[in-house]
This record gives C-alpha cells, sequence and structure tokens, in this order.
C-alpha cells in the first residue's frame, strides 16, 4: 500500500515540477484539492464587547493574507484585528497574555487585552524580502518554552534550510539560532521544556534541539519515502507531542500516523481512516489528537476535506468538511474545534468551520483573511 500510493503520487507530481521550484508556482508537497471552496469576503467586523477588553474563549487567528491578526468571537465573528506585519503564518499565546505571532518580517509581539502590537523582532536570520504565499521567507512555525521565558521560531529560508531561532521574552531579543531542515512548518516544544521540534516539510524530517545547549538530532519521518524528493507530496507537515509519553505524532495521508520516540529516535506507524491529504494538528490534555484533512491528492480514490478526532485508544471520528482548511483549536471544555478555512496553497477561504464533537454538527464563521494560525484566549 505504502509503495503504490508514493508511486502513484510520485507520477502526479512529475507533471506539476516546474511548477512547484521555490517560489514559483503551486507548493510542492500539498494537494490540490478537487472539491476547493471559493474565497470569501469577510463581513465588516462585529462590534467590540461594549464592557472593554478580550474576552475568555475569544479566538485569535493569524491572518495570512493581511499583516493582521483577528480577534474572533466564536458565535458571531472578528470584531478586532492588529496589524502585525507580512503574511502572519503560526502563533503562540502565553500565560501572560501575550501573543507571539510569526510574520515574515520578525516576531510580532500582541497584547491581546489591549488588543495592540507592542513590539516586532526582526529576524537575524538572512531570508529575503517580506512577501506573501506558501514559500514566502520568514517565520512559519512558533510556539513558546512552558516557563514562558522563550519563544522558538522557524525560520523559512527559500531555497536552502531553515533555522530555529531563539528569543527571549523578557529583552524581545533574538539570543540565539540553530540549523534546522527546510521549511520548518511547525515547531513544539517538550512538556518539560529541554526539548524543541522542528517539523521540517522539505527534508522530510524533524529536527531535535536540546534547549540548554541547541544541540541537534536529525530523525527522518518519511512513511512513504523521500522519493520524488522537492517534487514530493508525501511530507510532514505539523507534529503534536503526546501528553502521556512525550512521543511525537505526525499524521499522513489519512493513512498513516506515524509515533516518534525523540529520544531515541524509533518511529512505528498506526493506521489512520481519513484517506486525505493531512495538515494542522493539536493534541488534548487527555491525550486525544486532532488533525485537519485538506483533501485529495488523487480524486479519483482519495476522500475531501475533513476533521479526524482520534482517541487515545486509536479509534477515530471523521467529520466531512466543506472545503480545504489548515489548522485546528479546541475550546478549553473540549466540546468545539475551530479550523481554520486560510490553506496554505489554492482553495483558500476567508474564515473558520465550527465543530460540534459531540454531535458532529459543523457550520462556518466568516473571519479574518486566510487565517491558518488558530489559538484560543
Amino acid at each position: 500500500m505504502i509503495r503504490s500510493r508514493a508511486l502513484a503520487v510520485l507520477a502526479a507530481s512529475v507533471a506539476l515540477l516546474a511548477g512547484c521550484a521555490q517560489g514559483g508556482g503551486k507548493p510542492a508537497g500539498s494537494a490540490a484539492p478537487a472539491n476547493a471552496a471559493p474565497a470569501t469576503t469577510a463581513p465588516a467586523p462585529v462590534p467590540a464587547p461594549a464592557t472593554g477588553g478580550t474576552p475568555p474563549g475569544t479566538l485569535l487567528v493569524a491572518d495570512f493574507g493581511a499583516d493582521t491578526v483577528s480577534f474572533v468571537d466564536p458565535a458571531r465573528g472578528a470584531f478586532a484585528s492588529v496589524e502585525v506585519g507580512t503574511a502572519p503564518y503560526g502563533l503562540a499565546v502565553g500565560a501572560d497574555g501575550r501573543a507571539w505571532v510569526a510574520t515574515a518580517e520578525g516576531v510580532a509581539v500582541v497584547d491581546t487585552e489591549a488588543r495592540t502590537r507592542l513590539a516586532l523582532v526582526p529576524y537575524r536570520t538572512a531570508s529575503g524580502p517580506a512577501t506573501t504565499g506558501e514559500y514566502r521567507g520568514g517565520g512559519m512555525g512558533i510556539a513558546l518554552s512552558p516557563d514562558g521565558r522563550r519563544v522558538y521560531v522557524g525560520v523559512n529560508v527559500p531555497g536552502g534550510n531553515g533555522t530555529l531561532e531563539v528569543l527571549d521574552t523578557a529583552s524581545l531579543k533574538v539570543v540565539d539560532r540553530v540549523p534546522v531542515g527546510r521549511r520548518p512548518f511547525d515547531v513544539d516544544v517538550a512538556r518539560d521544556g529541554s526539548e524543541v521540534y522542528a517539523t521540517n516539510h522539505d527534508s522530510f524530517d524533524v529536527t531535535v534541539v536540546r534547549a540548554d545547549d541547541l544541540t541537534t538530532r536529525r530523525i527522518e519521518v518519511a512513511p512513504y519515502g523521500t522519493e520524488g524528493g522537492l517534487g514530493s507530496w508525501l511530507k510532514p507537515h505539523y507534529t503534536a507531542v503526546r501528553p502521556s509519553d512525550g512521543r511525537l505524532l505526525l499524521p499522513f495521508e489519512g493513512e498513516r500516523l506515524v509515533v516518534v520516540d525523540p529520544r531515541t529516535g524509533r518511529s512505528e506507524i498506526q493506521e489512520m481512516t481519513a484517506d486525505t491529504h493531512q495538515h494542522g494538528t493539536t493534541i488534548t490534555p487527555d491525550g486525544t489528537l486532532l488533525t485537519v484533512g485538506t483533501g485529495p491528492i488523487d480524486p479519483a480514490s482519495d476522500r475531501g476535506p475533513s476533521l479526524t478526532v482520534r482517541a487515545p485508544d486509536g479509534t477515530e471520528r471523521v467529520f466531512p468538511l466543506d472545503g480545504p482548511h489548515e489548522d485546528v483549536a479546541v475550546s478549553k471544555d473540549g466540546r468545539t474545534a475551530y479550523v481554520t478555512g486560510g490553506f496554505t496553497r489554492d482553495g483558500s477561504w476567508d474564515g473558520l468551520s465550527i465543530v460540534d464533537l459531540r454531535t458532529g454538527a459543523t457550520h462556518r464563521l466568516p473571519a479574518g483573511s486566510r487565517p491558518l494560525g488558530i489559538a484560543v484566549l
């Protein structure tokens, strides 16, 4: 199955390689959904809360299609936005209410209570001009250390390997950096803060970085092999750290979940059931994994966009979605999933899908501009 899947996808990719070069045409490594939803225009923002401030449960989304983050009431839509920098991608929110947003220009620091930008911290890595699109240079995945003292951001360098930059949250300065793989889509941190994990899309790997001395180890994650190189569609995108044991969970194609022990580098592969190209993922404190399916690679055999909810025992529920999506967050009570419609390639739309995880009922909420990263405040 793995071998035949890889060969079929490789054959489909060959015809597209001319348009998959870095910085041009359609991105390599993401599926072209057959049922992509048309882009929508978000309505005028709803009024801000009359009491002032930002209510708990507000959603914060990174507007990859604009230079802003949007504050979203999950019942009514966006009510405010803050300019942060070109093409914001991932974001992370600390216990102090500051949000850290990876843009093409630097890491934006946002006071989520006052809804203002406090700073824009430039990268030390030369990643080219601040542009837009999936291949743009600059920050992609981003995460906070458990103690809130460090921000780790994966910086994409078009045409080459990326870096992991370390930002001190007190001084608002980049204090260190370390080489990682190509296009670090996602960054995660061990629960005890001892290690940082950069998931590198175009090099089929995860870079494990020790937080104390920044030494690195590379772990290849390629359940379909690396055949096709940059033209392959079967690459890692996002990672979740399992709370129970610290293992890394990387979903592939709604078919395979790669479970990586970061201490040994060993992997095991478990079956998944959605049969769709997969991107964003998150995990709840009890170990429930949520993964976004963006749509089919091969419309003749693959299924459409979906949200997979995988229990700790491996049982799955798959909720169909209308059109491609990118990332996902879960309400504090664990009852609702918020799935961003931004998507990193064709077919994105300006809003969220809101999924009731008890009943499977789903509805769309216009919000933001091609939203990617998302957090619940």
